[in-house]
């Protein structure tokens, strides 16, 4: 059975999503539609020593691994450039010096010749050591360039045994990038160790992290994470936020990825116009080990200070991710001249945390922020805008509360009455 654990960057996809499905009209910054470049995907796969192992299935890891391969290699979609790097495949000696180098792409990320493919895969045989560290670093570079949707499968049995090159800082210091490069990690058969060494590169980059006890697992999840790439939600538009709103930058409808550190203020700008109303929403992700008790607030002030609205969400060590959001819908200016009543206001925008950590954590590079800006027509009437708080939901709980009342008032008429009944018999 698979088992996916939690997954900070799943929920920053799922923000990613449903910003899409919400704004459909603005989900990306561009000012047009660009060509679309086919998603890219590199296969790492370990070839060290410890895949010899015979418990997958009455067979040794790397035979389960071959043959799973070359069934995702059958159904690779037409579009996706695919690639296969190993790691721990050449080197069988004692050297760590060598054995943290051993790591080659063994078919490059481009179209798919399905038979070569399935050719250098069918060379491979267990031998050295396990460097996921460096090997992440070269299957990033495998895929570098372009604005593709980028993604690498680690496929493993063991902890990196390289340090102190520590994977999870890799993926953190490739997903700081900003070349929106999804890490998802599989264990074969994986002790407490690694289960928390692949979570924690998952967890990083916003991939997933799944445990494999049987073969068809993992050629079924190899598969869908493939064809993930193949179908990919919109990518965020990489920012960086400054310390104050003056030379903030200025943002349109779309979404966005900064990053930010351990209690840091950034800020961003965005233009509103009479009649229309700003939609804007935030989630960080807490990708390493945090102290319990965090918040991340949300605001929208004017260029001189004056806050117009908050939004604010906190946490208590049980949430990898943290979103809050904000609406601010700008009214119409009736009886001035035409050039004001356009007038163009600039809406600063603050997201601050208070997330803190152990002081053996590192604080760079900062927490994955994920920022969603959209600017539609305002509301027509004003029960279409939050009323009391409430939303457009005020009139359910008014009706409720009126429920209540009568029924207070008829139930205490009728409880006198009995009592006066019961009173004159």
């Amino acid at each position: 059975m698979i088992t996916t654990k939690r997954l900070a960057a799943g929920a920053c996809g799922l923000l990613a999503a449903l910003a899409v499905g919400l704004f459909p009209a603005s989900a990306t910054a561009a000012d047009g539609p660009t060509a679309k470049e086919p998603p890219k995907v590199d296969l790492v796969l370990d070839v060290s020593g410890s895949m010899r192992a015979t418990d997958i299935d009455g067979q040794s890891r790397m035979v389960a691994a071959k043959q799973a391969f070359n069934e995702v290699i059958d159904a690779v979609p037409g579009e996706v450039r695919l690639g296969i790097r190993t790691l721990g495949a050449t080197y069988p000696g004692e050297d760590k010096a060598l054995g943290c180098k051993d790591t080659k792409q063994l078919y490059p990320v481009g179209p798919l010749d399905r038979t070569e493919a399935k050719t250098a895969v069918a060379t491979l045989a267990p031998t050295g050591w396990t460097p996921i560290g460096p090997a992440l670093l070269a299957a990033a570079q495998d895929l570098d360039g372009g604005d593709a949707t980028k993604r690498i499968v680690l496929i493993t049995d063991g902890e990196d045994t390289c340090a102190p090159l520590d994977p999870c800082e890799v993926a953190r210091d490739i997903a700081a990038k900003g070349i929106h490069l999804v890490i998802d990690t599989l264990g074969l058969v994986p002790d407490a160790k690694t289960r928390a060494q692949l979570t924690c590169i998952a967890e990083a980059t916003g991939g997933t992290y799944t445990s494999v006890q049987h073969t068809a697992e993992l050629s079924g999840r190899v598969k869908q994470l493939v064809d993930r790439a193949a179908d990919p939600v919109v990518n965020p538009v990489a920012t960086e936020g400054a310390k104050q709103c003056a030379g903030a930058p200025q943002l349109k409808p779309g979404l966005y990825s900064d990053r930010e550190t351990f209690g840091e203020h950034r800020w961003y700008r965005v233009d509103v116009r009479p009649g229309q109303e700003l939609r804007a929403s935030v989630s960080i992700a807490a990708d390493r080990a945090v102290n319990n008790d965090y918040g991340v607030l949300l605001r929208a002030t004017t260029v001189h200070g004056r806050e117009i609205v908050r939004g604010s969400e906190a946490g208590d060590g049980r949430t990898d991710v943290l979103s809050t959001g904000l609406r601010y819908p700008k009214a119409e200016i009736d009886g001035v001249d035409e050039e004001a009543a356009e007038a163009t206001e600039t809406v600063c925008i603050q997201v601050s945390n208070s997330f803190a950590a152990p002081a053996s954590v590192k604080t760079t590079p900062g927490m994955p922020v994920e920022l969603t800006i959209d600017v539609v027509d305002g509301p027509d009437q004003a029960s279409d805008a939050a009323s009391f708080g409430l939303g457009r939901g005020w009139w359910l709980l008014a009706v409720l509360v009126l429920i209540g009342l009568v029924a207070g008032v008829v139930w205490g008429w009728i409880s006198r009455w009995r009592i006066s009944v019961w009173r004159t018999n």
